[in-house]
């Protein structure tokens, strides 16, 4: 069963999630404290984080982070902060998605199936070779200078996207729809601010990429140079 950690201060948020997280087979851990989140994460190791940012004691953002620091467990923030700076905030922290109060139950629940089904590893995928980099797709995995690369859910779903039609445009829509989800077509600053990431994490000079590339206003490619692609 998938393990879902809930993390809200508000109890009627707590108890709605729980009652319909509950009633479709989902084992549900509830902390109302940024601290209890982190406890209860380290205890139970979740399948996927909600998690709210105003919280009591340490602020959601710094939850973020501090997951970050040793899971890539999926991460979707649910919050009243509706500002571009508060999403952006959150997401590059390293969340996956961002959902504003009040919310849906049923998008909610999509958002959290399309966060797990993203971290679910494939199989048979190939793997690809660069000068700089390699990616197995099979096991989610980077290696560069002999080091494994950490990303997240959301930088693999953008990495999968790209490198499986290599020197083909990938549209901003197409982008978001598949990573994040159809209301998420206009989001293109998560675009932005993604990429930055994978760029510094894989370009050998992120200001003067040679792999993940973009075509202004239209979307982004993969350019594998002299890769090698072999299946996994």
């Amino acid at each position: 069963m998938t393990r879902v950690l809930v993390v809200d201060d508000e109890p009627q948020i707590l108890r709605t999630l729980a009652t319909n997280l509950r009633a479709r087979e989902y084992t549900v851990d509830l902390a109302a404290t940024g601290e209890e989140a982190l406890a209860l994460a380290g205890a139970h190791q979740p399948d996927v984080v909600i998690l709210d940012i105003g919280l009591p004691g340490i602020d959601g953002i710094d939850v973020v982070r501090e997951l970050r620091r040793w899971t890539e467990v999926p991460i979707i923030i649910l919050s009243v902060r509706e500002s571009e700076p508060d999403k952006v905030a959150a997401l590059d922290a390293g969340a996956d998605d961002y959902v504003t109060k009040p919310f849906g139950m049923d998008e909610l629940l999509a958002r959290l199936r399309a966060a797990v089904r993203r971290a679910t590893p494939a199989d048979a995928a190939p793997t690809i070779t660069t000068a700089d980099f390699l990616i197995d797709l099979s096991a989610k995995k980077v290696v560069r200078d002999g080091r494994e690369v950490h990303l997240t859910p959301t930088e693999w779903g953008l990495i999968e996207a790209l490198v499986r039609t290599p020197g083909k445009l990938v549209s901003q829509k197409q982008l978001l729809q598949e990573v994040w989800g159809p209301a998420y077509e206009k989001e293109t600053n998560y675009l932005r601010v993604y990429m930055a990431g994978l760029r510094r994490k894989l370009e050998p000079n992120q200001s003067q990429p040679v792999y993940f590339l973009t075509e202004p206003g239209s979307g982004y490619r993969f350019e594998m140079g002299a890769a090698d692609l072999t299946p996994g």
